[in-house]
């Protein structure tokens, strides 16, 4: 995967992508892909599109590409700068979708998403560096090592860190582990209360 777009969406009626950072009682709390990176509250009512689930329509009904495939395809074709912008002429933006994706649906994919995708590859290009693909003899050995102390950093943590995404799975572990015994004294106590009657 070229770009990471795991934690990057669109929210509707709000310009440009951002990043999210974690969920808020009346919203989304997230932060602008851009110099200023400005967090705000993206209302529960706004439509968030998250990219890593966006894809696009090919002639194939059964068949779609995508986004992270699609700007794979646009870095490998023309690099970090995109040819066409969302100003670029209708001619142009077709001829540049039809080179990255050479059999896309023509009557699904308007001249507004191919806009839309310009722009979007603009903005992560910039913001997000390319990633390179890793050796397959290598990429085991290196992610053991690497992903195993920050898995002990986020077990020991009860509540996320701002860089964490919009998930709830470490929290949830480590709530179900204070029940016990071991981890709680009061669900100790009523253990020594009973063992006195039973003497």
């Amino acid at each position: 995967m070229p770009y990471e777009l795991q934690e990057l969406a669109a929210i509707s009626g709000m310009p440009g992508l951002y990043r999210l950072v974690k969920a808020a009682r009346h919203g989304v709390l997230v932060e602008s892909l851009d110099e200023k990176a400005t967090r705000t509250l993206a209302p529960a009512r706004n439509k968030v599109s998250l990219l890593s689930e966006i894809s696009i329509y090919t002639q194939d009904p059964d068949q779609t590409v995508p986004l992270t495939d699609v700007f794979e395809r646009i870095y490998q074709k023309h690099g970090t700068a995109s040819p066409v912008t969302a100003k670029s002429s209708e001619g142009e933006l077709t001829d540049f979708m039809a080179g990255v994706i050479p059999d896309y649906d023509r009557d699904r994919v308007y001249l507004s998403d191919i806009k839309k995708l310009t722009t979007w590859y603009g903005i992560v290009s910039k913001h997000r560096p390319y990633q390179e693909a890793a050796e397959p003899t290598e990429a085991p050995a290196e992610t053991a090592t690497e992903t195993a102390p920050k898995a002990k950093r986020k077990a020991k943590t009860d509540e996320p860190t701002a860089d964490e995404p919009l998930s709830t799975g470490g929290v949830i572990g480590a709530a179900d582990e204070a029940p016990d015994a071991a981890g709680n004294p009061e669900a100790a106590a009523p253990a020594k209360k009973s063992r006195k009657k039973a003497e």
